[in-house]
């Protein structure tokens, strides 16, 4: 058997997908996490016995063309031949996962219901972690009963990262599923959408702490700016007076004493050229 794989770049947090496919479809689709592919590949060995790891874009050019698409709001539900590995229950788990529609989320309890082992949510959750095709069997959208975001074999910065994205792209913006398209008699209203409600609340914080920060550094520096201004003004204001007031005091020097005593001999110096005459 042939394996087609191919290394593509994804947005952050998700870093580097590893992308792989037979014949009949899409096999894995795995974030690598600093992995090397040759550490990908051996994961997988003991599933594919005997298989032919071979590096080809072009045979998963379209996987890769939908992802690029799916990245930028483009395309919201993947048309592609799958061909996973897992049990009959993982299977059907990953079936029902195929279901939930884009930008909306479900409960473990709900996918169990679907199908047909409504006391199977544990097992529901472990089947959603062994995913081996994430993204396109979209186990982020699955949530706890109460609305949190639960585990996820990515890791929750994935996982908020993904429901944010679909969120900003879904057609209906309050995320909130109105055609429940699993279980729709037993489904718990506002369990679903209260996880995405409070990732994109958070992301609205965070804007409003940033936008914050940014104003109380322009005052400051609008603050710096005038105390500058003004000190300059100030300087040019005093100087030159002082400057004035510096040459007047040069200029005009106190009277001396030797003055007077000059005025006063010259009166006795006439008298005296009298008397001789």
């Amino acid at each position: 058997m042939r394996i087609a794989y191919h290394v593509m770049s994804a947005p952050p947090p998700l870093g580097l997908l590893f992308l792989a496919g037979t014949e009949r479809g899409l096999r894995y689709t795995e974030f690598m996490d600093r992995k090397s592919i040759k550490r990908m590949i051996a994961r997988h060995a003991d599933e594919n016995p005997g298989a032919t790891w071979e590096a080809s874009l072009l045979t998963l050019k379209q996987v890769v063309d939908q992802f690029e698409a799916y990245f930028c709001g483009a395309l919201a539900t993947f048309e592609l031949p799958l061909d996973p590995v897992g049990s009959e229950f993982q299977l059907a788990v990953w079936n029902a996962l195929r279901t939930i529609p884009f930008g909306q989320t479900r409960t473990y309890g709900e996918i169990a219901r679907a199908i047909g082992m409504p006391k199977a949510a544990r097992a529901v959750g472990l089947a959603n972690h062994d995913n081996p095709i994430a993204i396109i069997v979209p186990c982020h959208r699955v949530i706890g009963a109460d609305g949190s975001l639960t585990g996820y074999g990515g890791g929750l910065p994935r996982k908020r990262w993904l429901l944010r994205h679909e969120a900003r792209f879904a057609d209906e913006p309050e995320v909130a599923p109105r055609r429940p398209a699993i279980a729709p008699a037993s489904r718990p209203t506002g369990a679903a959408p209260a996880a995405v409600a409070r990732v994109v609340a958070a992301d609205a914080t965070a804007a409003r702490a940033k936008s914050a920060a940014t104003s109380a550094a322009r005052d400051g520096a609008s603050r710096r700016v005038t105390a500058t201004g003004t000190a300059s003004r100030n300087a040019r204001t005093t100087s030159p007076s002082g400057a004035r007031n510096g040459a007047r005091a040069r200029s005009s020097p106190p009277p001396r004493g030797g003055g007077r005593r000059a005025s006063a001999a010259r009166p006795a110096r006439s008298a005296g050229n009298r008397n001789s005459r």
